[in-house]
Protein backbone atom coordinates (compact mmCIF):
# COMPACT_ATOMS: atom_id res chain seq x y z
CA UNK A 1 0.00 0.00 0.00
CA UNK A 2 1.39 3.67 -0.95
CA UNK A 3 1.99 6.28 1.95
CA UNK A 4 -0.04 9.62 1.37
CA UNK A 5 3.28 11.92 1.18
CA UNK A 6 3.29 14.13 3.84
CA UNK A 7 2.77 17.73 2.64
CA UNK A 8 6.01 20.09 2.17
CA UNK A 9 7.33 21.90 5.48
CA UNK A 10 7.58 25.56 5.47
CA UNK A 11 11.19 26.12 5.65
CA UNK A 12 11.19 30.61 5.75
CA UNK A 13 9.49 32.89 7.17
CA UNK A 14 7.53 33.46 4.22
CA UNK A 15 6.66 29.90 4.07
CA UNK A 16 4.78 30.28 6.97
CA UNK A 17 2.86 33.17 6.68
CA UNK A 18 1.54 31.77 2.82
CA UNK A 19 1.06 28.44 5.67
CA UNK A 20 -1.26 30.89 7.64
CA UNK A 21 -2.47 33.13 4.69
CA UNK A 22 -5.71 32.39 4.82
CA UNK A 23 -6.67 32.38 8.95
CA UNK A 24 -4.23 35.65 8.96
CA UNK A 25 -6.72 37.19 6.49
CA UNK A 26 -9.85 35.85 8.17
CA UNK A 27 -8.29 38.07 11.95
CA UNK A 28 -7.31 40.86 10.12
CA UNK A 29 -11.04 41.10 8.56
CA UNK A 30 -12.51 40.31 12.76
CA UNK A 31 -10.19 43.70 13.63
CA UNK A 32 -11.13 45.76 11.06
CA UNK A 33 -14.57 44.92 12.11
CA UNK A 34 -14.55 44.99 15.82
CA UNK A 35 -12.57 47.95 15.97
CA UNK A 36 -15.52 49.91 14.62
CA UNK A 37 -16.62 52.45 17.49
CA UNK A 38 -19.38 55.94 16.94
CA UNK A 39 -16.15 57.78 18.26
CA UNK A 40 -14.38 58.79 15.46
CA UNK A 41 -10.93 59.36 17.36
CA UNK A 42 -11.49 55.69 18.90
CA UNK A 43 -11.52 54.48 14.79
CA UNK A 44 -8.29 57.05 14.26
CA UNK A 45 -6.30 55.75 17.11
CA UNK A 46 -6.55 52.22 16.91
CA UNK A 47 -6.52 51.65 13.18
CA UNK A 48 -3.56 53.88 13.17
CA UNK A 49 -1.94 51.57 15.25
CA UNK A 50 -2.90 48.14 14.73
CA UNK A 51 -2.18 49.08 11.10
CA UNK A 52 1.09 50.07 11.44
CA UNK A 53 2.59 46.96 10.11
CA UNK A 54 4.49 43.62 12.17
CA UNK A 55 4.32 40.35 11.85
CA UNK A 56 1.46 39.97 14.76
CA UNK A 57 3.16 37.25 15.85
CA UNK A 58 1.44 36.41 18.96
CA UNK A 59 -1.86 36.03 17.19
CA UNK A 60 0.51 33.73 14.78
CA UNK A 61 1.42 31.90 17.17
CA UNK A 62 -2.12 31.20 18.46
CA UNK A 63 -3.15 30.50 14.97
CA UNK A 64 -0.66 27.90 14.51
CA UNK A 65 -0.86 26.41 17.61
CA UNK A 66 -4.15 25.60 17.35
CA UNK A 67 -4.03 23.76 14.61
CA UNK A 68 -1.29 21.96 15.14
CA UNK A 69 -2.59 21.20 18.09
CA UNK A 70 -5.77 19.53 15.82
CA UNK A 71 -8.43 22.52 16.03
CA UNK A 72 -10.67 22.21 12.95
CA UNK A 73 -12.98 24.82 14.16
CA UNK A 74 -12.68 29.04 13.44
CA UNK A 75 -13.29 30.50 16.96
CA UNK A 76 -9.63 30.65 17.66
CA UNK A 77 -9.66 33.55 14.91
CA UNK A 78 -11.64 35.55 17.65
CA UNK A 79 -8.75 34.13 20.32
CA UNK A 80 -6.34 35.43 17.71
CA UNK A 81 -8.27 38.71 17.70
CA UNK A 82 -8.35 39.56 21.27
CA UNK A 83 -4.78 38.98 21.80
CA UNK A 84 -4.18 41.28 19.04
CA UNK A 85 -6.05 43.74 20.48
CA UNK A 86 -4.71 43.17 24.09
CA UNK A 87 -0.89 43.61 22.95
CA UNK A 88 -1.73 46.95 20.88
CA UNK A 89 -3.28 48.00 24.33
CA UNK A 90 -0.16 47.39 26.15
CA UNK A 91 1.31 49.57 23.25
CA UNK A 92 -0.41 52.49 23.46
CA UNK A 93 -0.16 52.42 27.04
CA UNK A 94 3.52 51.65 27.21
CA UNK A 95 4.52 54.36 24.65
CA UNK A 96 2.56 57.07 26.93
CA UNK A 97 4.57 55.41 29.96
CA UNK A 98 7.96 55.45 27.85
CA UNK A 99 7.62 58.52 26.12
CA UNK A 100 8.45 56.82 23.31
CA UNK A 101 8.76 59.04 20.03
CA UNK A 102 8.94 55.87 17.31
CA UNK A 103 7.14 52.67 16.85
CA UNK A 104 7.30 50.50 14.41
CA UNK A 105 9.32 53.53 12.18
CA UNK A 106 6.54 56.11 12.37
CA UNK A 107 5.18 58.40 15.07
CA UNK A 108 4.10 57.02 18.26
CA UNK A 109 0.14 57.73 18.57
CA UNK A 110 0.72 59.91 21.56
CA UNK A 111 2.43 61.92 19.98
CA UNK A 112 0.47 62.50 17.16
CA UNK A 113 -2.87 62.64 19.34
CA UNK A 114 -1.27 63.27 22.88
CA UNK A 115 -0.96 60.88 25.94
CA UNK A 116 -4.78 60.96 27.47
CA UNK A 117 -6.15 60.26 24.08
CA UNK A 118 -3.78 57.13 23.41
CA UNK A 119 -4.50 55.95 27.25
CA UNK A 120 -7.91 56.42 26.84
CA UNK A 121 -8.22 54.17 23.27
CA UNK A 122 -5.87 51.29 25.36
CA UNK A 123 -8.58 51.13 27.64
CA UNK A 124 -11.18 51.01 25.00
CA UNK A 125 -9.02 48.03 23.29
CA UNK A 126 -8.70 45.92 26.41
CA UNK A 127 -12.51 46.65 27.10
CA UNK A 128 -13.43 44.82 23.36
CA UNK A 129 -11.15 42.27 23.73
CA UNK A 130 -13.12 41.43 27.13
CA UNK A 131 -16.62 41.57 24.92
CA UNK A 132 -14.78 39.33 22.57
CA UNK A 133 -14.37 37.10 25.29
CA UNK A 134 -17.15 36.63 26.61
CA UNK A 135 -18.86 35.84 23.14
CA UNK A 136 -16.72 32.49 22.89
CA UNK A 137 -18.04 32.28 26.60
CA UNK A 138 -15.30 29.50 27.25
CA UNK A 139 -14.50 29.58 31.06
CA UNK A 140 -10.62 28.32 30.45
CA UNK A 141 -10.29 31.05 27.44
CA UNK A 142 -11.16 33.63 29.84
CA UNK A 143 -9.42 32.74 33.09
CA UNK A 144 -6.10 32.43 30.69
CA UNK A 145 -6.99 35.85 29.14
CA UNK A 146 -7.70 37.61 32.30
CA UNK A 147 -4.89 36.43 34.32
CA UNK A 148 -2.03 37.53 31.27
CA UNK A 149 -3.74 40.70 31.23
CA UNK A 150 -3.13 41.40 34.94
CA UNK A 151 0.33 39.56 34.83
CA UNK A 152 1.32 42.18 31.94
CA UNK A 153 -0.20 44.97 34.07
CA UNK A 154 2.42 44.00 37.07
CA UNK A 155 5.28 43.23 34.39
CA UNK A 156 4.61 46.89 33.55
CA UNK A 157 4.79 48.41 37.00
CA UNK A 158 8.17 46.22 37.94
CA UNK A 159 9.65 47.80 35.01
CA UNK A 160 8.67 51.15 35.80
CA UNK A 161 10.01 50.57 39.42
CA UNK A 162 13.00 49.19 37.60
CA UNK A 163 13.76 52.48 35.76
CA UNK A 164 17.18 54.03 36.38
CA UNK A 165 18.21 50.91 38.26
CA UNK A 166 21.86 49.71 37.91
CA UNK A 167 21.99 47.39 40.13
CA UNK A 168 19.33 45.22 38.67
CA UNK A 169 19.52 41.69 38.56
CA UNK A 170 20.04 39.07 35.88
CA UNK A 171 16.76 36.93 37.70
CA UNK A 172 14.83 40.12 38.23
CA UNK A 173 15.15 41.46 34.75
CA UNK A 174 14.21 37.59 33.87
CA UNK A 175 10.83 38.25 35.47
CA UNK A 176 10.10 41.84 33.68
CA UNK A 177 10.57 40.22 30.68
CA UNK A 178 8.23 36.90 31.50
CA UNK A 179 5.77 39.35 32.91
CA UNK A 180 5.66 42.09 30.50
CA UNK A 181 6.40 40.55 27.24
CA UNK A 182 6.98 36.21 27.32
CA UNK A 183 3.37 35.79 29.21
CA UNK A 184 1.64 36.84 26.31
CA UNK A 185 3.36 34.46 23.72
CA UNK A 186 2.47 31.61 26.45
CA UNK A 187 -0.87 32.34 26.62
CA UNK A 188 -1.33 32.49 23.01
CA UNK A 189 0.72 29.01 22.66
CA UNK A 190 -1.71 27.48 25.59
CA UNK A 191 -4.68 28.57 24.22
CA UNK A 192 -4.24 26.83 20.76
CA UNK A 193 -3.93 23.42 22.56
CA UNK A 194 -7.68 24.89 24.86
CA UNK A 195 -9.57 25.45 21.57
CA UNK A 196 -8.12 21.80 20.47
CA UNK A 197 -9.38 20.18 23.57
CA UNK A 198 -6.22 18.81 23.83
CA UNK A 199 -4.31 17.04 26.71
CA UNK A 200 -3.03 19.05 29.87
CA UNK A 201 0.67 17.62 29.41
CA UNK A 202 0.58 19.11 25.08
CA UNK A 203 -1.26 22.68 26.25
CA UNK A 204 1.21 22.91 29.54
CA UNK A 205 4.57 22.32 26.61
CA UNK A 206 2.67 25.05 24.13
CA UNK A 207 2.48 27.46 27.41
CA UNK A 208 6.21 26.72 28.60
CA UNK A 209 7.15 26.65 24.27
CA UNK A 210 5.20 30.29 24.04
CA UNK A 211 7.09 31.72 27.15
CA UNK A 212 10.78 30.69 26.16
CA UNK A 213 9.88 32.17 22.84
CA UNK A 214 8.91 35.44 24.11
CA UNK A 215 11.60 35.29 26.36
CA UNK A 216 13.98 34.99 23.21
CA UNK A 217 12.23 37.60 21.38
CA UNK A 218 12.55 40.34 24.29
CA UNK A 219 16.24 39.59 24.82
CA UNK A 220 17.08 39.57 21.04
CA UNK A 221 15.36 42.93 20.61
CA UNK A 222 17.26 44.17 23.97
CA UNK A 223 20.66 43.22 21.58
CA UNK A 224 18.61 44.99 18.69
CA UNK A 225 18.70 48.05 20.39
CA UNK A 226 22.41 48.64 20.83
CA UNK A 227 23.23 47.14 16.95
CA UNK A 228 20.45 47.25 14.73
CA UNK A 229 20.41 49.97 12.08
CA UNK A 230 17.66 52.19 13.50
CA UNK A 231 15.37 52.27 10.32
CA UNK A 232 15.30 48.61 10.60
CA UNK A 233 14.67 49.43 14.14
CA UNK A 234 11.69 51.11 13.91
CA UNK A 235 12.39 53.36 17.02
CA UNK A 236 15.92 55.03 17.62
CA UNK A 237 18.85 53.48 18.50
CA UNK A 238 19.62 53.25 22.56
CA UNK A 239 15.95 53.93 23.26
CA UNK A 240 16.36 51.73 26.04
CA UNK A 241 19.44 53.58 27.43
CA UNK A 242 17.73 56.83 27.24
CA UNK A 243 14.75 55.76 28.97
CA UNK A 244 16.88 54.34 32.15
CA UNK A 245 16.06 50.38 31.00
CA UNK A 246 18.59 47.83 32.02
CA UNK A 247 18.53 44.76 30.14
CA UNK A 248 20.28 41.63 30.10
CA UNK A 249 23.05 43.35 27.27
CA UNK A 250 23.81 46.21 29.46
CA UNK A 251 23.79 44.00 33.13
CA UNK A 252 26.55 41.19 31.61
CA UNK A 253 28.97 44.38 30.48
CA UNK A 254 28.28 46.01 34.16
CA UNK A 255 29.43 42.65 35.56
CA UNK A 256 32.76 42.01 33.33
CA UNK A 257 33.98 45.97 32.96
CA UNK A 258 36.46 47.09 35.59
CA UNK A 259 35.23 49.67 38.06
CA UNK A 260 35.86 52.44 36.56
CA UNK A 261 33.96 51.61 33.37
CA UNK A 262 31.51 50.06 36.00
CA UNK A 263 30.64 53.76 37.19
CA UNK A 264 30.81 55.33 34.28
CA UNK A 265 28.04 52.88 33.15
CA UNK A 266 26.16 53.26 36.10
CA UNK A 267 25.96 57.36 36.11
CA UNK A 268 24.44 57.06 32.37
CA UNK A 269 21.93 54.62 33.65
CA UNK A 270 20.93 56.89 36.58
CA UNK A 271 20.77 60.15 34.41
CA UNK A 272 18.74 57.81 31.28
CA UNK A 273 20.58 59.61 28.54
CA UNK A 274 21.75 58.32 25.11
CA UNK A 275 23.82 61.20 24.28
CA UNK A 276 26.97 58.51 25.05
CA UNK A 277 25.66 55.90 22.93
CA UNK A 278 28.48 55.03 20.60
CA UNK A 279 31.12 54.62 24.23
CA UNK A 280 28.04 51.64 25.66
CA UNK A 281 28.36 50.13 22.19
CA UNK A 282 31.95 49.91 22.11
CA UNK A 283 32.21 48.27 25.95
CA UNK A 284 29.10 46.40 25.17
CA UNK A 285 31.54 44.76 22.17
CA UNK A 286 34.78 44.72 24.32
CA UNK A 287 33.29 42.81 27.37
CA UNK A 288 31.45 40.53 24.74
CA UNK A 289 27.91 41.52 26.52
CA UNK A 290 25.92 41.87 23.29
CA UNK A 291 27.20 38.51 21.23
CA UNK A 292 26.36 36.46 24.85
CA UNK A 293 23.25 37.98 25.07
CA UNK A 294 22.46 36.60 21.67
CA UNK A 295 23.74 33.51 22.49
CA UNK A 296 21.02 33.31 25.94
CA UNK A 297 18.45 34.46 22.97
CA UNK A 298 19.22 31.08 21.06
CA UNK A 299 19.66 28.62 24.02
CA UNK A 300 16.49 29.92 24.70
CA UNK A 301 15.03 29.34 21.34
CA UNK A 302 16.19 25.85 21.33
CA UNK A 303 14.62 24.84 24.23
CA UNK A 304 11.37 26.48 22.61
CA UNK A 305 11.45 23.94 19.78
CA UNK A 306 12.26 21.30 22.05
CA UNK A 307 9.04 21.55 23.62
CA UNK A 308 7.46 20.90 20.48
CA UNK A 309 8.17 17.22 20.38
CA UNK A 310 4.71 17.15 22.13
CA UNK A 311 3.15 17.38 18.85
CA UNK A 312 2.55 15.11 15.83
CA UNK A 313 4.74 15.76 13.16
CA UNK A 314 3.44 19.14 11.14
CA UNK A 315 3.51 22.25 8.47
CA UNK A 316 2.39 24.01 11.67
CA UNK A 317 4.87 22.51 13.84
CA UNK A 318 7.44 23.33 11.90
CA UNK A 319 6.03 26.59 11.64
CA UNK A 320 6.29 27.24 15.28
CA UNK A 321 9.30 26.10 15.44
CA UNK A 322 10.85 28.79 12.64
CA UNK A 323 9.03 31.11 14.80
CA UNK A 324 11.41 29.83 17.68
CA UNK A 325 14.65 30.44 15.16
CA UNK A 326 13.26 33.65 14.22
CA UNK A 327 12.55 35.30 17.38
CA UNK A 328 16.67 35.80 17.66
CA UNK A 329 17.18 35.81 13.74
CA UNK A 330 14.76 38.46 12.32
CA UNK A 331 16.81 37.69 8.63
CA UNK A 332 15.10 34.35 8.38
Amino acid sequence: MSQVPLPALPASLADVLELTAADRRAVDDLIRKRLSSEIVLVNQISHYIIGGGGKRMRPLVHLLAARAAGYPGRDHLQVAAIIEFIHTATLLHDDVVDESGQRRGKDTAHRVWGNAASVLVGDFLYSRSFQLMVEINRMEVMSILANTTNTIAEGEVLQLMQMGNADLSERDYFRVISDKTACLFAASARLGGVMAGARQELCAALEHFGLLLGQAFQIADDVLDYRADGDALGKSLGDDLAEGKVTLPLILAMERADEPVRQSLRDMIGTGGSRDLAMVCAIMNDTGALDDALARARQLAKQAQACLDELPISPEREALSLLAAYAVDRSL
